[in-house]
């Protein structure tokens, strides 16, 4: 996904040539080695201090030529993100209804994303809502933990989580304009893990509760009660802290790792572990301890996840080179794998760590031999080298791809990447 800037809109939205050269220069060199999938043109407009909503359509319409020029219109679709604040009503969620304000705007927006088969884009925040109304919204509710149900009183439609709630105001929202046929996406939502004295409720304990739980409810295919079993795809924000971010504490703490790179919490991307609260990690089906290579990974694939891993990873490849205690025995599976569990055990041991693009696999076997030994976690134990630290041998130019990959897929929750 690539996004316009608010304060970009104006020439977007002014000149076709300026949406050409833009397409022409910043996504067709791209494309398809990386997969670009959305173009969003703005960002939560109605919610802007400058009057920019207007620029929006006409900037989207010029786009959506760029792309048709480039024969692309129909790989890469274009929409525009939302607050919820684009609602005048959410509760119940059958009474659902956009902010007749905001109608000059929406009517154009919602006709272009019909004909042209995009998704409304929209930034889901249950933290806010327990956080601004917590007489009336239970912390269970939000952390998709609540024991008790909330009836919608006009349907019967039965709710026991918040998320839900909110994306089925805006499906009615949607029906009560008669537009039945748009499919939403949740372009952002997540929980913070620190806050002031006042922010009780960020913790990473009810971070690491609802996104977990969020990855559970998406993955198993459960739809909203309005929805039952519709696919929706969901963006996790964020994946980095933002520790120069201005505003409360809790804005600067949304992300799943620290500007180091050190993760924040654990998380199991795969929807299948039971979260630990009081270890601070994921408890996950599998045993294993360390990551190494995969005997079913391609050559290709093996070279470009350890080009990335002893480069853009951080991880101390020097142990791997001519003399050292781990580059016998000479081959990729080997350095791989010394590699991979390195990262993995940097990384708090977590499922994703040892992903690699299907590289990597878990092991409760410990791979250390002679006198080359595997990190372990919580341990700073590896085999000594009397190298400085550099990059492993690259016979690849793809390590950039690779990490792109694996940052797509930390942030979006979508069924196919987990089929």
């Amino acid at each position: 996904m690539v996004g316009i800037a608010n304060l970009d809109l104006l020439p977007f939205s002014q000149f076709q040539s300026n949406a050409d050269t833009w397409l022409k220069n910043n996504i067709l060199p791209y494309y398809p080695a990386t997969k670009i999938t959305y173009i969003t043109i703005g960002a939560e407009v109605t919610e802007a201090s400058n009057n920019v909503s207007s620029m929006v359509v006409p900037a989207m319409h010029n786009v959506q030529t760029a792309l048709k020029k480039a024969g692309l219109h129909r790989k890469i679709k274009v929409s525009t993100t939302h607050s919820l604040g684009v609602l005048s009503r959410s509760f119940p969620p059958s009474a659902g209804a956009f902010n007749s304000s905001h109608a000059f705007f929406l009517k154009p927006l919602l006709e272009f994303l019909a004909e042209n088969q995009s998704p409304f884009m929209v930034d889901i925040y249950p933290y806010y809502a327990y956080s601004d109304s917590r007489n009336n919204v239970s912390l269970g509710y939000a952390l998709f933990e609540s024991s008790t149900e909330v009836v919608d009183p006009n349907t019967g439609l039965l709710y026991t989580n918040m998320f839900d709630a909110q994306i089925d105001a805006i499906y009615f929202a949607l029906t009560e304009l008669n537009y039945r046929t748009i499919k939403i996406m949740v372009t952002e939502t997540g929980w913070p893990s620190k806050g002031s004295a006042k922010e009780k409720a960020a913790t990473p304990d009810n971070a690491q509760t609802y996104n977990t739980n969020l990855i559970r409810h998406v993955i198993n295919d459960t739809g909203t009660p309005a929805k039952s079993g519709q696919e929706l795809d969901v963006y996790v924000f964020s994946l980095f802290n933002e520790n120069r971010k201005p505003g409360l504490e809790s804005e600067r703490n949304w992300g799943l790792f620290y500007p180091d790179q050190t993760s924040v919490y654990s998380l199991d991307f795969t929807g299948k572990g039971a979260v630990d609260t009081t270890t601070g990690g994921n408890v996950s089906s599998s045993s294993g301890k360390w990551c190494i290579a995969s005997s079913t990974a391609s050559e290709v694939d093996l070279q470009s996840a350890l080009d990335w891993a002893c480069g853009a990873g951080n991880v101390d490849c020097s142990p791997i080179q001519p003399s050292q205690p781990c580059f016998e025995p000479d081959n990729l599976v080997s350095h791989a794998s010394y590699a991979f569990n390195s990262y993995f055990q940097q990384n708090a041991a977590t499922d994703i760590a040892c992903g690699f693009g299907g590289a990597g696999v878990k092991t409760n076997k410990n791979p250390s031999y002679d006198k080359c030994l595997y990190m372990t976690t919580g341990s700073n134990k590896t085999a000594t080298s009397n190298g400085t630290t550099t990059a492993a041998r690259s016979t690849s130019s793809s390590a950039q791809t690779v990490s792109s990959l694996w940052v797509s897929t930390f942030l979006l929750l979508d069924f196919i990447l987990f089929c």
